[in-house]
């Protein structure tokens, strides 16, 4: 992961602090010369992967509080354009902080426009970074960082003014509702405790005045200052800020705002530069200067970090999935083994139990072949039900019939080797294509019935078996001989009109598959 580099910015010096876990590091410092700006770049070829931030605290810069409609999105970025364009015209870096939204029917948006307004300051070191193609995350004001401090310090959010010592200079910032409103930079001539003391009174007096002439405050509304220094300090401060009905004063102790800060730097001094160096590492402000230009180079990184995080989430998940399967492998190799012994066991009992079993009368050879004999049989065996159906309804069509046998066998089919001889299906086990029945009965007409009248009732039991185009009907005994050449006499009805006239059917049916 890339480190995180600051660079405190002034009007004569910049100063470069490294970020490791938690601990500002103060690492070099370079002079506004070309000697520093050599010695700069060599510093950055030296930390080409790290994500630099700058902090500047310098006198020329602009804040100016506007009050624009209540818009959204584009047209809000425009009408703010343009209104930066006018106020602050050569300005390159440049930016806006929204202040809230009025309570009126309107919701006018109010917004405070700020810029760098001396360009040549940081033009070298933004060159340098530049020319080096380096992560560049943003320029930062200072005073930004003021409401960020008070949050961290409990202090409420009314109206008030912070004064803090940096880099031989004394920065004054009124706050109002927890928002920056104004900041300037006064230079600190005398940097002895005394004169510490004497520029805190006078200062905060002076800029109580330049507030009450710019109607940001009433005449006679007193306000409170909160003074940053470091307890050797604070007497010789209590000394000589004394209160009065416009202003009174409130000595913060350095070392105790760094803690609630969680500053792990030891501060020994009234300079307040790693206590706001620490609050841009921790919590950046929203607002900074620095274009989408100046920035390119760490968008590009930021792409790059995404793309290198996505592929380490994949590759930990390859892993993890990798993991797992090697786990279930050896579970599965596992269970395996376990199941392999299991059946060894099975087997063996098995094969125990076996040994008591009585021994069996005929090999297994001979026992599988009856086994299977006896498969065949059930699957080439079937039933008569539906020959059987159709020869009922056939009875019923024809009155005075009397069954007295069917035979029924199923199997290929044979034509008879004689005439009038039943077929004899064969006992080879043959796939059961067909059923057979031969079909015994009589006639019993009555003693005043003819031959004719016997015929007639048996040609229609004939005609209702034919009648089903599934069924092959042959002839086999009819109740009279009617062969050609013979001819049926009326003196044989009267002699044999009483004995019933028995007949044979052989009937064939294709079974479906």
């Amino acid at each position: 992961m890339a480190a995180n580099r600051f660079l405190y910015l002034s009007a004569h010096h910049l100063s470069a602090f490294s970020w490791q876990a938690g601990v500002l590091t103060d690492e070099s410092s370079f002079e506004a010369s070309e000697a520093g700006q050599l010695a700069f770049a060599d510093y950055l070829a030296a930390n080409s992967t790290s994500v630099f931030s700058i902090l500047a605290n310098v006198s020329d810069e602009g804040f100016h509080i506007e009050t624009i409609p209540f818009l959204r999105g584009a047209d809000r970025q425009a009408i703010i354009a343009r209104k930066l364009g006018q106020l602050f015209f050569n300005a390159k870096l440049q930016t806006a902080l929204s202040l809230g939204h009025q309570k009126s029917r309107r919701k006018d948006e109010r917004i405070m426009l700020a810029a760098l307004t001396r360009p040549e300051v940081f033009a070298p070191w933004l060159d340098a970074l530049a020319r080096g193609e380096l992560a560049l995350a943003g320029v930062h004001s200072l005073p930004l960082l003021a409401p960020l401090l008070l949050r961290k310090l409990g202090i409420p959010a009314q109206p008030c003014l912070l004064l803090t010592i940096q880099d031989q200079s004394l920065r004054q910032s009124y706050l109002e509702n927890g928002e920056l409103h104004f900041s300037r930079l006064t230079p600190l001539n005398n940097s002895s405790i005394g004169g510490i003391a004497q520029t805190f009174s006078s200062e905060a007096l002076k800029l109580q005045q330049y507030l009450v002439g710019q109607r940001l405050i009433g005449r006679k509304q007193p306000i409170k200052a909160y003074l940053l220094a470091h307890a050797s300090a604070r007497k010789a401060i209590e000394n000589s800020c004394v209160d009065s009905e416009a202003v009174s004063f409130a000595v913060l102790d350095i070392e105790d705002s760094a803690r609630q800060c969680k500053l792990k730097t030891v501060l020994t001094g009234t300079h307040c530069e790693p206590l706001f160096l620490h609050l841009l590492a921790t919590d950046p402000p929203r607002a900074q200067f620095a274009n989408d230009d100046q920035r390119h180079d760490y968008h590009l990184w930021l792409l790059r970090s995404i793309v290198r995080r996505a592929a380490a989430v994949v590759l930990l998940s390859c892993l993890l999935l990798a993991g797992k399967l090697l786990f279930d492998a050896a579970q599965i190799d596992n269970e395996v083994s376990v199941l392999a012994s299991e059946t060894a066991l099975t087997r063996q009992r098995y094969a125990d139990i076996v040994k008591t079993f009585p021994p069996i009368p005929t090999t297994n050879e001979n026992l599988r072949r009856v086994i299977n004999r006896y498969v065949e049989l059930e699957k080439n065996s079937g039933l008569p039900t539906t020959i059987y159906g159709e020869i009922s309804r056939a009875v019923e069509r024809a009155e005075w019939v009397d069954l007295e046998a069917i035979d029924w066998q199923a199997g290929k089919p044979q034509s008879p080797s004689a005439s009038g001889a039943v077929p004899v299906v064969s006992s080879e086990l043959q796939p059961v294509d067909h059923e057979m029945a031969v079909v015994s009965g009589s006639l019993r007409l009555g003693a005043d019935s003819n031959p004719r009248q016997v015929l007639a009732v048996f040609n229609r039991l004939v005609a209702a078996l034919r009648a089903n185009p599934q069924l092959q009907v042959e002839v086999l005994q009819q109740p009279f001989d009617v062969e050609s050449g013979k001819s049926l006499k009326g003196g044989d009805a009267v002699l044999e009109g009483k004995e019933p006239r028995s007949f044979k059917v052989q009937i064939w049916r294709t079974i479906a598959p």
